[in-house]
């Protein structure tokens, strides 16, 4: 599954899924350009574990949900990287477990404009240079939140499913200059917002403690994410677009 001479954005990429996803694709020969909001430590992290595969990277600081950012932050790898041939739409943020009633307008616009517009902006913004290139990939990481649509979690359930529609959308409209547009939607992922989700919701510190009730014996981990992510980016994903791949184990086990 060779990435070699592609150069793969991918937001959040500062640690969690983000970090596992970025770390695959240099593992298959991408250059990396890493994204992160705040956490300039995380991502030289990420930059290091990169560097010592051999790959071209660099970070960069960007609020997906800014399009001055975005615009910036693109034109800045283009320029030192290359062309993005590769958009992972990682970069999220959880709601705070509040009713529609109780839930505040700036929290609403925070978290739909990270899950939404943010991807929107990027796919503008890299698509023209993508579509020049032999092969190109948008990946969606989303949330099976968008298929459960449960209480208590509006702002990240409309974030995800207007993430989903755009997608959809960019894959009917890209297809023709061979760009790929795919979903990949995990469950429980065992990252520090999975930690806090949990603590939040059940009271559990733990992830542990969940093991057993989940599909193969354990929660998922961001490697999990990221496997599914390499397939469909490389040359053995020949024909899928405008998919939305479930990664949960099929769900909890019952």
């Amino acid at each position: 599954m060779s990435l070699e001479g592609r150069v793969a954005l991918v937001t959040g990429s500062g640690r969690g899924v983000g970090r596992a996803i970025a770390m695959a694709l240099a593992e298959d020969g991408a250059d990396i350009a890493v994204n992160y909001r705040r956490d300039e430590a995380s991502a030289a992290q990420t930059v290091a574990a990169i560097e010592k595969l051999g790959r071209r990277v660099k970070a960069y600081q960007a609020s997906i949900d800014s399009f001055d950012d975005d615009a910036e932050m693109v034109n800045l790898v283009e320029a030192e990287l290359g062309p993005v041939s590769i958009l992972v739409n990682n970069a999220g943020i959880a709601s705070r477990g509040q009713s529609v009633v109780d839930t505040e307008p700036a929290e609403l616009q925070r978290v739909v404009a990270t899950h939404a517009f943010g991807p929107h902006y990027l796919s503008k913004l890299t698509l023209p240079k993508m579509r020049e290139q032999e092969r190109g990939d948008i990946i969606m990481i989303s949330s099976v939140a968008s298929r459960g649509l449960g209480a208590f979690g509006a702002p990240y359930n409309m974030g995800k499913t207007a993430m989903e529609a755009l997608a959809f959308t960019l894959a009917k409209e890209e297809k023709r200059y061979g760009v790929r547009v795919n979903i990949v939607a995990p469950g429980l992922v065992e990252t520090e917002m999975g930690r806090r989700l949990m603590k939040a919701t059940a009271g559990i510190d733990d992830l542990r403690q969940l093991d057993a009730s989940m599909p193969f014996g354990r929660v998922c981990q961001p490697e999990d994410v990221a496997n599914v992510v390499r397939f469909l980016v490389s040359d053995q994903n020949s024909y899928l677009t405008g998919e939305r791949l479930y990664c949960d184990g099929g769900g909890p086990v019952t």
